[in-house]
């Protein structure tokens, strides 16, 4: 069976190995046919901590890692100008 991959911003990166992100996807309502945003966190593992805050990431589906780790990075979309200016 294939792994899931999905892309996200990472909101958080205080846990050592560990990064949470923050997956959006637009749904249309079923009753009024809008379009409205859902989003879901997912606690990903990052073995470097390589990854930090604001950054956009690809997301894989593994074994549990943990209680709450399921998911890994794969790696770094791009990276937002917060991100960077904090970098600095």
């Amino acid at each position: 069976m294939p792994k899931r991959i999905l892309t996200g911003t990472v909101v958080s990166d205080k846990g050592d190995k560990t990064v949470v992100v923050k997956v959006e996807r637009k749904v249309k309502h079923p009753l009024y046919g809008k379009i409205i945003r859902r989003s879901k966190k997912y606690h990903a593992h990052d073995e470097n901590n390589s990854v930090k805050a604001g950054q956009t990431v690809r997301i894989e589906e593994t074994k549990p890692i943990s209680k709450l780790k399921t998911w890994k990075v794969l790696d770094t979309v791009e990276t937002s100008i917060k991100a960077k200016a904090a970098e600095v």
